[in-house]
């Protein structure tokens, strides 16, 4: 793979609505993409292994959990600096931006958020430094898009809970210590377990031949009579509603994620038209060229303006789950696009690893899918205007 010369485009002066640490936290990340991902990041994908030496990485720069307090090992960031952070470690590849949404929002903030004290200071400050690596189980083989269907559950047998079921699609899973999994108890209501690896009857299979995502590790969870202690359910909320709690964090990092591909794809593209020389001239000053280059430039921008916005109302409180929904569909979206664009501008050489954008683009395929689909993201917002659901 190329060197990676990447600089991000701001065409609507973004800088000045970030606060210092935001750009400091920016700069640090970027640098760390830049030193340590992507030298290594085209191999991991065509082997298809995910490069575990990239997690001591992850913990150092603050990309799991850092949102969370320092008191539980996180490093006490705002929402727009969690944002960026996954920003940047997706310019490098969605599959390593997976690995570190899955361990801030859907592992660390269930057990901060919904677990108890002890249970936060059991595992939060060994997730913040990668000393333990989390997976989130809630999509099933038989039901997806409708978790609440699912039939993963668990039973008390007095001293302990006896879990039973298989959860599918998991980041993170081959190699996770502990796993935050949603099963639904006798009465039928969903409740947040943590299953932790070398429990008797827990397996972790991996599941191979991806065509997107080939640098992140994924798997399944199967459950065969796994003995829970009943201190490892966690006690503050319960219903469907908490593990969409969790996809709400999730969404919002993705919808900054997304954009961090995007800017690589356009990146990529404008400097390869600007030194591509056809018919005695650089491709850059051709009509179609221009047009590609100048519509993703415009998309970008306003995703990323729609991103600093939900960004600010996240750390007012006042974000919602209908909110969230409309820019983690508009930003994937829009990056599947750039990256389809950007691609042709470079013709053949395009689809070669010499370049990120076909790994981004096939990575996409993935993102525009899980945390809920296009499709669905789609219909929340319908419910949302309208008061019905086309559920």
């Amino acid at each position: 793979m190329k060197p990676d010369l990447f600089t991000a485009p701001d065409y609507y002066n973004l800088d000045d609505l970030l606060s210092d640490e935001n750009k400091m936290v920016r700069e640090a990340t970027r640098a760390w993409v830049k030193k340590e991902l992507s030298p290594i990041i085209e191999d991991a994908a065509q082997k298809a292994e995910f490069p575990k030496t990239l997690l001591k990485g992850l913990a150092d720069i603050g990309a799991f959990g850092p949102y969370i307090p320092e008191d539980y090992g996180g490093a006490g960031l705002d929402q727009i600096s969690y944002g960026i952070i996954m920003q940047e470690i997706e310019r490098g590849d969605s599959g390593i931006r997976s690995t570190a949404s899955v361990q801030s929002s859907l592992v660390m903030y269930p057990i901060y958020a919904y677990g108890s004290e002890e249970q936060k200071k059991k595992y939060l400050p060994k997730l913040a430094s990668g000393e333990l690596i989390g997976c989130f189980g809630l999509t099933e083989p038989d039901f997806g898009s409708n978790p609440g269907g699912m039939l993963t559950n668990f039973k008390d047998k007095g001293d302990h809970y006896l879990l039973n079921g298989a959860k599918l699609w998991i980041s993170n899973a081959p190699f996770a210590d502990i796993a935050v999994v949603w099963a639904k108890n006798e009465e039928g209501r969903i409740h947040g377990l943590i299953v932790e690896r070398g429990m008797e009857g827990f397996s972790t299979p991996e599941t191979h031949n991806k065509w997107s995502l080939r640098a992140s590790a994924t798997g399944e969870l199967i459950f065969n009579n796994v003995k829970i202690p009943k201190e490892n359910l966690l006690p503050q909320k319960s219903g469907l509603g908490a593990p969409l709690g969790c996809l709400d964090s999730a969404r919002y990092g993705i919808a900054w994620g997304a954009i961090g591909a995007a800017m690589d794809c356009y990146d990529t593209a404008l400097r390869y038209a600007k030194e591509r020389i056809q018919f005695g001239k650089p491709i850059a000053e051709k009509q179609l060229q221009q047009k590609k280059l100048a519509e993703m430039i415009t998309e970008i921008t306003k995703a990323q303006l729609l991103a600093w916005r939900l960004g600010t109302l996240k750390n007012e409180g006042k974000a919602s789950s209908a909110q969230i929904s409309m820019a983690k569909r508009n930003n994937v979206d829009m990056a599947l696009k750039i990256a389809r664009e950007a691609r042709q501008v470079l013709g053949a050489m395009g689809i070669t690893g010499e370049y990120s954008i076909m790994r981004h683009m096939m990575n996409l395929e993935s993102v525009v899918t899980y945390e809920g689909t296009h499709d669905i993201h789609l219909l929340i917002t319908g419910m949302d205007i309208t008061g019905h659901s086309a559920f």
